[in-house]
């Protein structure tokens, strides 16, 4: 295997323990058995609700055992296992292994495991266990470089959203993004030309720069470049848990160049499986971009991506296609007469307005994020949240972990209610004077006040 081969699945192998790591932190409070979305609960509704089909539509290991131990023996394995591939050992079947865990993960986590990472590096992860020192298989890793990024530029423009094409949106993105760093607090007070020209650079190195992948040595480097330089500034201004790092380890292949001697030492097998790879990947991979243009599919065609999507093994990409303009927050609050409210505070999205805006990546606090998506609809639309009422009712402790504070350590509120408020940041002024990073203004109701039924005998 080549050194920079080696490299990348010594990188590889840290994203995978970072993923583990992150998803043990809270695995229990979002997808235990006292958890937000219990994993044996969902796989439970789906063999009820299809019969043997479930078992294709959510791949997963946890269809054995789905219990709290399960899930912790799944990250403490995987953690483990990571470190031995980061280690230099037993690679091909530590990248089996690592893929079969975190698909596993990503099934069962629902909701709190659908982000544009997590299929990256389920898709990273297969292509990783196949990669050697030949052309041909790292060429796939450039091809999925490729579709990663063009497809991150190219939906911004299908999408029809205005401000990409009238190069406003980073005047808005640095506030309404999911976990702003405390630089993009700084970036939003720069000047409108500025974040325009910034704009017109994120299209440029999106929809141009991919190109330069398939170059002679010298333009992928310019490529590389580019790219590194884009993900370091995504980096330093949001929080998006592994992905930045992934999406440099990739560049890697911009560096390697063909080494012919070592093609011609391949086998007929191995070269039948570089094939065999390399037709699925190409074949999905071109659906998905017909289907991402508007193109019409046959049937088959578009049979075939549906029973191949769940698992994620060659997946569309594309972040922030329409840019959000306001940021919507759900204040969440208990109480236990329904006058006097108190609030929970989470630990990384925005809430106490003097509360800087922090430092989390690589871990992903999940719950975190889904309170940004939950945010830009309704709790209709978004009906695990009943459930997260529910479980701060009954004070699970697993759920209530995962917020910076309790207000109730005596016992659990009588009632729960979310509120939306309209945060934005503060100016310079407006900082030095009071502290704050934020300024919030009430909006609406998200959800009423509710409480747990009481048995008629309690009545």
């Amino acid at each position: 295997m080549s050194r920079r081969a080696g490299l990348f699945l010594r990188v590889l192998g840290l994203v995978y323990l970072i993923a583990f790591l992150s998803f043990g932190a809270q695995a229990e409070g979002l997808i235990g058995s006292r958890g937000i979305l219990p994993a044996a609960d969902y796989l439970r509704g789906l063999r009820a609700a299809m019969g043997a089909r479930a078992y294709a539509y959510a791949p997963t290991v946890f269809w054995a055992n789905s219990s709290d131990l399960a899930l912790r023996i799944a990250w403490i394995a995987g953690a483990a296992i990571a470190i031995i591939l980061t280690l230099g050992f037993l690679r091909r079947t530590c990248l089996v292994l690592l893929l079969a865990l975190y698909l596993s993960i990503s099934v069962a986590g629902q909701d709190f495991w659908s982000f544009q990472w997590d299929i990256l590096l389920t898709e990273t992860g297969f292509l990783a266990i196949f990669l050697d020192s030949s052309p041909g298989r790292a060429w796939l890793f450039r091809w999925l470089l490729f579709r990663l990024m063009f497809m991150s530029g190219a939906v911004k423009l299908l999408s029809g959203d205005p401000t990409w094409r009238d190069l406003s949106a980073l005047e808005y993105h640095y506030l309404t993004q999911p976990l702003p760093t405390p630089i993009a607090w700084f970036m939003y007070q720069l000047p409108g030309w500025f974040q325009r020209m910034s704009t017109a650079f994120v299209l440029g190195v999106e929809l141009l720069a991919p190109f330069l992948i398939f170059a002679p040595l010298r333009f992928r480097h310019a490529a590389a470049g580019l790219l590194i330089g884009l993900q370091v500034l995504i980096l330093l201004t949001g929080n998006y848990a592994y992905f930045n790092l992934l999406a440099i380890a990739l560049c890697v292949f911009l560096f390697a160049d063909p080494a012919p001697r070592l093609a011609r030492l391949e086998t007929r097998a191995h070269r039948g499986v570089t094939l065999a790879v390399a037709a699925f990947v190409l074949v999905t991979s071109g659906l998905q971009f017909l289907e991402m243009f508007s193109f019409p599919l046959p049937e088959l065609a578009r049979n075939y991506l549906v029973r191949i999507s769940p698992w994620r093994l060659v997946n569309t990409y594309g972040l922030f296609a329409v840019m959000t303009t306001t940021r919507p927050e759900i204040v969440v609050e208990g109480s236990n007469d329904g006058t006097h409210w108190l609030a929970y505070e989470f630990r990384y999205k925005p809430g106490d307005v003097k509360r800087a805006p922090p430092w989390v990546a690589p871990h992903q606090p999940r719950l975190d994020w889904q309170m940004w998506f939950a945010a830009l609809g309704s709790a209709e639309q978004n009906t695990w949240f009943y459930s997260f009422a529910a479980r701060l009712l009954e004070g699970s402790p697993p759920v209530v972990g995962l917020l910076a504070s309790n207000p109730f350590p005596g016992g659990p509120p009588r009632y729960v209610r979310a509120l939306v408020y309209d945060y934005r940041f503060t100016d310079f002024a407006a900082r030095r004077s009071t502290g704050a990073w934020w300024r919030r203004q009430e909006q609406a109701t998200y959800l009423p006040a509710i409480a747990l039924r009481q048995p008629a005998a309690a009545r």
